[in-house]
């Protein structure tokens, strides 16, 4: 007579078969499922993952050496960084880290008081990708004395070029991370 145990086990791996047959033995999102893509030399993969910052020591992953949590802040998430350095210039209305937002007040030249903008940031990812930011210019016109005021939302060319700046501030942002860990494991 066969056990319950022994039917458990065999439907377990009889599933994981299935799945790994469906995904033709490679796992989606895991590093490593592609053996194309990376060494054979193990030495080497290791070099690479520690390069990319994939790598960890017992110590962070057991608690060792720290107290309480982790934190992470805005000034460790490089898009954020990037999309505040782009926008230094303009007076910030509101700004909220963990909500993913940064709203700017509305901002005019000297040159021209009755026409301003105003700027809206949203942050949909924090991976660093062009579709990573949902950025609103709004553009406020005003006949005299800021009466009468008109408000319409800028076409999408400023808002394409603020993108880049910023998708490309913090691409640059990013290298430099990778630098100062890679060169922090090699010490």
């Amino acid at each position: 007579m066969i056990s319950i145990k022994t039917i458990k086990i065999s439907a377990f791996l009889t599933i994981i078969s299935l799945l790994l047959n469906a995904c033709n033995g490679k796992i989606p999102g895991i590093p490593g499922a592609d053996a194309r893509k990376y060494s054979k030399d193990p030495e080497k993969r290791v070099e690479q993952n520690l390069a990319e910052g994939r790598g960890f020591t017992l110590n962070e992953t057991f608690g060792g050496g720290t107290k309480g949590g982790t934190f992470d802040f805005a000034s460790s998430n490089e898009l954020w960084r990037a999309s505040l350095d782009v926008i230094d210039f303009m007076p910030l209305s509101s700004v909220n880290y963990s909500g993913g937002i940064i709203i700017t007040d509305w901002y005019s030249d000297k040159q021209n008081i009755n026409e301003s903008i105003k700027i809206s940031i949203r942050f949909l990812t924090n991976e660093i990708r062009s579709d990573a930011l949902d950025i609103k210019i709004f553009n406020r016109k005003c006949s005299s004395n800021l009466m009468n005021c008109k408000i319409t939302e800028t076409n999408k060319v400023l808002v394409t070029e603020l993108t880049r700046e910023i998708l490309k501030k913090a691409a640059t942002y990013e290298k430099e991370k990778v630098a100062k860990r890679k060169k922090a494991r090699k010490k």
